[in-house]
């Protein structure tokens, strides 16, 4: 009996569902848009991203100084003040301000008048002495043979022996007192004890000038050669022990912040290295000495010394720009050729490497990249790896009456045998 009344029910269903259909001329309402929801949605064509232009260097070998670079401070290798040891007006000064002078050239004369008549005296002094010597010695004799005769006590003969002892002695100190008042004398000519360049005189002349003068005549510096203190970390010092092992170190002097070398104002040499590491700051000591011909280097002047402690011979270089930084250490984009010759596409792959000396304008790659290798220097914002790529030409400095051209790697193309400086 139930199944008779679901059997009537789905023939109701069915022929109402029949009857809206004819009335509504075969249309049911709402089927559509049932359909439409019912249906699978259609997929949205997916983006392709153009390839990133970029521009490239080449890897090179090439043969590498590598310098340690610190901050020095210019030095006379002798400065000397000329102090006279004697007092008395002056009588010449015989040089200029900023005259450079030899070694035993007059600087100035104090009055001698007073010295030369110490030294004459002296003389005449022991010339007396002499003369009573010479007495006394006759009357040594004469009382030796009169007490060999018995016709003078031997007392008087002994006092007679101390007698030409002490002018002996007497003479002695004449002659000493004669030295030094010709020293004094010599001392009233002021001679110069270097070579080197007068600085500012400190007293005019028909002044007295004393051994307690300030600042006495003059200072004389010598300039050449001239000497540069600098300090550099003491982690470099097995670095610098062993280039001073291998031979004479070479050490550059520039303007101070010139890191790269580009005006090196003279070379020289390591003299000195010192025997202690400064424990507050714990740096090294370093002295050099350079030849200075044309006068760059200056007494007080600050510039950069940069110190050669080895040569790379076959090192792997690439412009600075074309290392990037990233948490897992250096890396660089390489670029990776896929197709055949006519029809070239390129990508690049994300390289991790290990870094070498790296100056301002070069790179040493230790390990992880290959001569010959292109790698990414401008663009690398806009990759990551497997990106694709499209090579570009950086533009070329327009020169006056010649077209711009440029190769494929441009002005970061690195020579094969360049210089790290």
């Amino acid at each position: 009996m139930r199944r008779f009344f679901l059997i009537l029910l789905l023939l109701g269903a069915a022929g109402g569902g029949a009857y809206v259909y004819q009335r509504n001329g075969g249309h049911v309402p709402g089927l559509a848009r049932l359909t439409a929801a019912l249906a699978p949605a259609k997929a949205k064509p997916r983006k392709i991203w153009p390839p990133a232009p970029v521009e490239v260097a080449t890897a090179k070998t090439a043969r590498v100084p590598v310098w340690l670079d610190g901050l020095g401070t210019v030095q006379a290798s002798a400065t000397v003040t000329v102090v006279p040891m004697i007092s008395g007006p002056l009588v010449a000064i015989p040089f200029h301000e900023g005259q450079d002078v030899k070694a035993g050239q007059l600087l100035a004369r104090i009055d001698p008048r007073p010295y030369q008549a110490a030294l004459e005296q002296a003389r005449a002094k022991k010339a007396q002495d002499e003369a009573t010597l010479a007495g006394a010695r006759g009357d040594l004799a004469r009382y030796e043979m009169l007490a060999a005769r018995n016709y003078a006590s031997a007392q008087q003969a002994a006092d007679e022996r101390a007698t030409v002892a002490a002018l002996a002695a007497q003479i002695k100190a004449d002659q000493a007192a004669i030295d030094t008042a010709a020293t004094n004398l010599g001392y009233t000519r002021l001679l110069a004890p270097v070579a080197g360049r007068t600085g500012i005189r400190q007293i005019d002349l028909g002044n007295i000038i004393t051994p307690a003068s300030v600042g006495g005549l003059v200072t004389i510096t010598t300039l050449h050669p001239i000497a540069v203190v600098f300090s550099l970390p003491q982690q470099q010092l097995p670095a610098i022990t062993a280039a001073m092992a291998a031979g004479p170190v070479v050490v550059e002097a520039t303007p101070q912040g010139d890191l790269r070398g580009a005006r090196v104002l003279d070379r020289g040499r390591l003299t000195v290295l010192d025997n202690l590491v400064n424990a507050q700051t714990g740096t090294l000591k370093l002295k050099a000495l350079f030849p200075n011909p044309h006068l760059r280097l200056w007494p007080g002047a600050f510039v950069t010394v940069r110190l050669k402690v080895k040569t790379l011979p076959h090192a792997v270089v690439v412009p600075p720009v074309a290392v990037q930084q990233g948490p897992k250490g250096p890396y660089v984009y390489v670029v990776v050729a896929k197709g055949n010759r006519k029809k070239k596409k390129f990508k690049v792959a994300l390289r991790p490497v290990t870094l070498g000396p790296v100056t301002a304008r070069l790179a040493v790659i230790a390990t992880g990249l290959a001569p010959g290798e292109r790698v990414v220097v401008n663009g690398t914002g806009a990759l990551r790896a497997g990106k694709k790529i499209r090579i570009v030409r950086p533009p070329a400095p327009a020169r006056p009456g010649a077209p711009a051209t440029a190769g494929v790697d441009g002005p970061h193309a690195l020579a094969g045998a360049g210089h790290a400086s």
